[in-house]
């Protein structure tokens, strides 16, 4: 994590992504900040100060779930995005609550082991390539048959990228098989992750590694064989201490549609009741437990949790109190309009007018897309959004798709064109669905 990041440059940095919004920005730019200060708070006091949670409360399409997958990549921390109508309630068929601490290990786990490989990458290349030198020197395809082979001549010919294109077999390590047999944990009652984990443990110890032969490329060899040299080199042990202190200390876990098991007011029964019983297994995730993973136990006091619905139906005030009052933070963010919905074709570094004109000029098509066929866009998006449901900004991806359709057809055939796409163009390739409403519904 950058300790010199401010609350500014965080929100700065958030700018470049994602349009408007500038409030919720701001209370993950502070949350963000607080947990670079109790790093450095001393002492037991660390301890005591947990994270503020957020719940952000909008529409659909408008930014939620960015804002966290851009917060988490800045802070370079685990990351996870959860969607709590897919809980059930302990006791009934379906995933439970401790699932997500589970993905989050499981994503610290894949980040420290990714960075573990990268600082032996060096050495595990150089055993790879002897390993590789050995079966070029008996290969005939790379040492003509009598010859005696020349090893310094050969590594140089293999560094120069000389046998690049040659094929030679090697032996590659079978991967295990993942899950265990459904009926496993439905016989003993426990996830399909604490099934998993346990075998694993169980026959990771004796069961020998199985290899098979495979023929490839002298290049993807080297690779291949480096990846794996490179997982030998890792220490495992250093990857899961460091792994869990990451995910108990950084760890950000986005829930998104909270709203879909909150009640429908005073009264529960039915499907509300079972609404209640996600919240309370939630509440003790949310409040600060141990959750027992194959890596070990994680504490989820530290982490931080990034809460999102629509809340169209229901209120804040309709979840649980208890939760209720882990989520300290509320944020409200606003509904795009039209002059939101041209920016964020515009200004973000990852566009979809950028995107678009990128991946036609790949077949040669030169696309211009004026700043008034943009408006138009951005005007038929916010005018079918009133009108249907209002999906926000992953509205301009179906109308962007509408519009370019015969476009990207054709495109193979098209070789160094040159397409203006102006208002006029927009509005002719747009009239017949814009026109009629139950088709504007049904395409847009």
């Amino acid at each position: 994590m950058s300790q010199n990041l401010t609350p500014r440059q965080i929100v700065a940095e958030l700018d470049r992504h994602i349009v408007g919004q500038a409030k919720a920005k701001r209370a993950v730019a502070i949350a963000l900040r607080n947990r670079i200060r109790r790093e450095l708070v001393p002492g037991d006091l660390r301890e005591e100060i947990v994270p503020k949670n957020i719940i952000m409360i909008g529409p659909t399409g408008v930014g939620k779930t960015e804002i966290a997958r851009r917060l988490a990549r800045l802070c370079d921390a685990p990351f996870v995005k959860v969607e709590a109508s897919k809980f059930t309630e302990v006791g009934y068929v379906g995933r439970d609550v401790d699932a997500m601490i589970r993905d989050l290990v499981e994503n610290a786990i894949h980040m420290v082991r990714e960075e573990e490989a990268e600082t032996v990458r060096a050495k595990a290349r150089d055993v790879a390539e002897e390993r590789l030198l050995d079966l070029i020197a008996k290969s005939s395809d790379f040492v003509p048959p009598g010859e005696k082979p020349d090893r310094q001549r050969l590594r140089a010919q293999l560094r120069a990228g000389t046998f690049d294109d040659g094929d030679i077999s090697i032996q590659v390590q079978e991967a295990r098989s993942g899950n265990p047999p459904s009926f496993m944990a439905a016989l003993s009652g426990q996830s399909m992750d604490d099934i998993s984990g346990q075998l694993e443990s169980l026959f990771s110890g004796f069961m020998p590694t199985q290899k098979r032969e495979q023929k490839m490329k002298v290049k993807d060899a080297l690779k291949t064989l480096t990846d794996e040299e490179a997982a030998r080199l890792v220490d495992m042990d250093k990857v899961r201490r460091e792994a869990i202190q990451r995910a108990e200390q950084r760890g950000i876990i986005f829930i998104d549609e909270i709203d879909k098991v909150a009640g429908r007011g005073a009264e529960s029964r039915g499907p509300d009741v079972s609404r209640e019983g996600v919240q309370r297994d939630i509440l003790p995730i949310v409040e600060g437990s141990t959750v027992t993973t194959k890596y070990g136990p994680v504490k989820t006091h530290h982490i931080l949790f990034i809460a999102a619905g629509a809340f169209h139906v229901s209120k804040p005030s309709d979840l649980i109190p208890e939760l209720q009052g882990r989520f300290p933070i509320r944020v409200e963010l606003s509904p795009l309009s039209r002059e939101d919905m041209f920016r964020i074709l515009t200004e973000p570094k990852n566009s979809l007018v950028r995107q678009y004109t990128a991946l036609l000029e790949t077949e040669g098509v030169k696309v211009e897309i004026r700043n008034e066929a943009i408006d138009e866009i951005a005007a038929v998006a916010q005018a079918v959004n009133e009108r249907t449901e209002n999906i926000g900004a992953r509205r301009l991806h179906t109308i962007l798709e509408r519009l370019l359709d015969e476009l990207s057809f054709e495109a193979p055939e098209m070789k160094d064109a040159h397409v203006v796409i102006d208002r006029d163009y927009v509005k002719q390739r747009l009239a017949d669905v814009v026109q009629d409403e139950d088709l504007s519904r049904f395409i847009l």
